[in-house]
Parts: structure tokens; C-alpha cells; sequence
């Protein structure tokens, strides 16, 4: 049996491992357009490569793919976080779990994961070839024709594994080929803010803040950072992530009310104020900051509230005091724009799952291509999902089931 993989990420690669380990005797071929393998691996996490999450429930587990959640939760039966984790070690590569539930490997970098997935694959014997795009894939009564640098090639089964793309274009094959396309928009990206004041305090971040698009259902609560630009940290990529598809509509034009104190509500800060006895102290406001905030923003945020520095606790006014509440629990700046979050790049859309058989990541439209990673509409939020999503499909369909 002849097997083409189209794609030298992280999917693509498991995929070719998948199949060789399960069909030892096949001729495996991976092809990727550009000159590198791997890439997105190498550029991952700073640079360490965050493989996956410490979630070891496919139930909870799925819930991080703001599109995805039922395919995947089905698919991660199959391969999950340990067999992840016991595949890496198969290999010497030694996971470490961060407070957070991030996983790298121990030696802090991604050459290490890269490596083992190229040293695995040559040990079975994957062909790899490199600067080879697919220009086109023919099918025939028994396979398909795959015409690239390397000449015309016959194969009995095609992975794709191409990875997410920006536009519609970059999927017209696979919609030439019968396929049904969700249109692709940036998913994962942090908020552009140029005329907000808040910039000046960039590399501020606060441990958990809530944030909330107006007009809108969505809501989280998670770390924030202010950069120079606007708003980023696991908040922000989160919110982008699941509200990818709302906030392109809106064309990244948007309001979002941050509560700098997480879930604390406003009658609850009320409660807590006269709890502490703050009206009646008399220390001056910007030196009495019982929120543990990062003092820059405490000041920030009296400014904002039109408190002078100087003023003592017992003399604020009512409305200064409804203004610091207001400030504190519902604060609000404009978006106008987006940053791509660093090299990861990330999209919703794609392959509509539809047309994909969970049990095995065939083709429901055209049997003996198989889809794997994010060329599916598959993503995740940041903190190691997109791998564990790209290291789950590329197994089973490196399985080679029928449908």
C-alpha cells in the first residue's frame, strides 16, 4: 500500500508515524510545500513547545475547542493526554506539567519534540520530501494521482495534513474534491487598543481578571497583560478564540468591559469597602491600595476615575467613590483591530466536520483521503490543545480505518 501525507507539521508527521506503526509494510511519502518541517513545533510556547495540557478527562478535555468540542470529546477515546505523554516517553522525551496545566518537555526546548517525531519517522522508514507542493490530486477508480515536484505519483490512500489557511483559496482543492469549506477567520489573537491610554502601562498584568464583550455572550475570567498595543495573556486569546467567528463580523471593532477584580460584583466591593473601613481611613487613596493590584495600575485606575493621588479615603465624595466602583468591576475601552498572538497562527474554519468520520478522520465525500490537525474546523485555545488536537487525528487516521 502506498501512502501520501500532505503536510510536515505536527499532524502530518503523526500521521506518517501512525501509519508506518500500524502498517509496517506501507510506503509512506510526506510532502511538505515549504523547506522546513515542523515549524509551527519549533516556534511554539517561546520556543519550548507547549505539546499538550494536563487535562486527563476527553469530557473536559474537549471543552477547550471553541469548534470541535463533540468531535474531538468522541476522538479523544481513542487518543488522549497520556497516550500523548506515554508516546513522548516511548521516545526518551520527558513531559513537565506548569501550574497552569501547560506541557513541555523537560529541557525547555522545542528542538527536542521535533527531533523525536523526525528521528521516529526516519526509523520507519517515512520518505520525506521537501519543498513539494501537491498541485493536484486526481482521483481513480483504485487511489488517486498526486502530481508534484517529483513527478506523478500513484497512491492507495492521501492524509491531508496542510494546516489551517488563511483564506477560502488556500482550500479550493479540497473543495474541488467534494469537500464542504467553513470560511477561515483568525482564531487566537490579542486586541489592538491605539487609542486607549491604558497602553502606557504595558507590561502590567493582572492574575485574574474578568473580561466581557459587549453585546455578547462572551465572557472569561483568566490572566490579563497590557501591552503596547492593547490587551493580551490567556484572557484575551481565549476570548478570541471562541468569539472568532462574532468579533470578524464585527470587524474587530468592539467594546470590552474589563472587571479588574475578576468576579467580584459591584453590591460585593460596596460590602467589601465599608467591611474594610476604607471610608474612614486616612491615608490617602494612592497609597492605600487593598485590592493588590500592580500599583501602576491602582494609579492608573484613580486617574480614570478622576481621583486625585492625594486624596485620603475619608474624604472621597459619593460619586468619587461610585466612580472607583464603576472603574473597578466595569471598565470599558475600545478594540479597534487585532494582533496575530506570536508565530502560532490559528484558524476557525476549514474542513466542515461534517464530512468527516470521527471513528477514523476519513472522508465522508471521498473515501481514501483521510483529514487531520487544523486543516479541519478544528481549534483550540492557547495552553497545548492545538497539539493535542493535531497528535489525536493524526493518530487515527494514520490508523487507515475505513469509514
Amino acid at each position: 500500500m502506498k501512502v501520501a501525507v500532505i503536510g510536515g507539521g505536527a499532524a502530518g508527521f503523526f500521521a506518517a508515524i501512525s501509519a508506518k506503526t500500524h502498517h509496517p509494510k506501507t510506503d509512506v511519502q510526506l510532502f511538505e510545500k515549504s523547506s522546513k518541517l515542523l515549524s509551527k513545533v519549533l516556534v511554539s510556547g517561546g520556543g519550548r513547545c507547549n505539546v499538550t495540557h494536563a487535562c486527563y478527562s476527553g469530557k473536559e478535555l474537549s471543552k477547550n475547542y471553541p469548534r470541535g468540542e463533540k468531535f474531538l470529546k468522541q476522538a479523544f477515546k481513542e487518543f488522549q493526554v497520556e497516550d500523548t505523554i506515554r508516546w513522548f516517553g516511548s521516545q526518551g522525551v520527558e513531559l513537565k506539567k506548569e501550574d497552569d496545566g501547560r506541557m513541555f518537555p523537560t529541557t525547555n526546548n522545542s528542538s527536542t519534540i521535533a527531533n523525536a517525531l523526525m528521528n521516529r519517522a526516519q526509523e520507519l522508514g517515512v520518505s520525506v520530501h521537501l519543498s513539494s507542493p501537491i498541485n493536484s490530486i486526481e482521483p481513480q477508480n483504485e487511489g488517486f494521482l498526486l502530481k508534484s515536484k517529483i513527478g506523478v505519483q500513484s497512491f492507495d490512500k492521501v492524509i491531508v495534513a496542510s494546516g489551517g489557511s488563511p483564506k477560502r483559496s488556500g482550500l479550493l482543492w479540497l473543495e474541488n474534491l467534494g469537500h464542504d469549506i467553513i470560511d477561515p477567520v483568525p482564531s487566537l489573537f490579542t486586541f489592538n487598543m491605539p487609542h486607549e491610554s491604558i497602553i502606557k502601562l504595558m507590561g502590567v498584568s493582572v492574575s485574574k481578571a474578568r473580561l466581557r464583550i459587549r453585546n455578547t455572550k462572551l465572557e472569561v475570567s483568566a490572566p490579563l497583560l497590557v501591552t503596547h498595543w492593547g490587551m493580551s495573556g490567556p484572557a484575551v486569546l481565549k476570548l478570541s478564540a471562541f468569539g472568532a467567528i462574532d468579533l470578524a463580523n464585527v470587524g474587530y471593532n468592539f467594546n470590552v468591559q474589563v472587571n479588574w477584580l475578576d468576579t467580584t460584583k459591584e453590591s460585593e466591593l460596596r460590602t467589601e469597602i465599608e467591611k474594610q473601613g476604607l471610608t474612614k481611613e486616612q491615608k490617602k487613596v494612592s497609597n492605600r491600595n487593598p485590592f493588590n493590584l500592580p500599583s501602576r495600575l491602582w494609579e492608573f485606575l484613580l486617574s480614570r476615575s478622576q481621583i486625585p493621588e492625594d486624596k485620603r479615603w475619608l474624604d472621597l465624595s459619593k460619586k468619587e467613590l461610585n466612580r472607583l466602583v464603576n472603574t473597578l468591576t466595569n471598565d470599558d475601552y475600545k478594540v479597534e483591530g487585532k494582533t496575530t498572538f506570536k508565530e502560532e497562527f490559528v484558524t476557525a474554519g476549514g474542513v466542515d466536520l461534517t464530512n468527516v468520520d470521527v471513528e477514523s478522520m476519513q472522508s465522508k465525500k471521498l473515501p481514501g483521503i483521510y483529514f487531520c490537525g487544523e486543516v479541519m474546523d478544528i481549534d483550540g485555545v492557547t495552553g497545548g490543545f492545538n497539539f493535542q488536537a493535531a497528535w489525536t487525528t493524526g493518530w487515527i487516521a494514520g490508523k487507515l480505518k475505513p469509514a
